[in-house]
C-alpha cells in the first residue's frame, strides 16, 4: 500500500526517505502533513526548544561529594550524587 518516498528537508536542503513504515504510522495516527525536515533537523530543533536546564550545587548525602542536580534542593530531604543515587537503587 505504502511506498518509500523521497522528500527534501526544508531546512537544510537535504534528501531523506519517508519510508513505508513511517507513512503507515502517520496514517494511523491520523497525520495528515507529511515531515518537511529530515531526522537530524528535526532533532536538532527539538532540542533547541528546550534550552539550557539549570542545575543546582548540592553535598551528597552519602559520600559528601559534590552533587550537580536540576532542582533546588531542600534542607529536610536528602540529595544524592549520580554515583550514590545509582547504588541507593540497586
Amino acid at each position: 500500500m505504502f511506498e518509500d518516498k523521497t522528500l527534501v528537508c526544508k531546512d537544510c536542503g537535504a534528501d531523506f526517505v519517508f519510508t513505508a513504515g513511517e507513512q503507515e504510522f502517520y496514517a494511523e495516527k491520523g497525520f495528515e502533513n507529511e515531515p518537511q525536515r529530515c531526522k537530524a533537523c528535526r532533532t536538532a530543533r527539538k532540542n533547541s526548544a528546550k534550552g539550557e536546564r539549570e542545575m543546582f550545587i548540592a553535598t551528597c548525602a552519602a559520600c559528601g561529594g559534590e552533587a550537580k542536580v536540576p532542582f533546588k534542593p531542600r534542607e529536610d530531604r536528602p540529595v544524592y550524587c549520580s554515583e550514590c543515587f545509582a547504588k541507593k537503587e540497586d
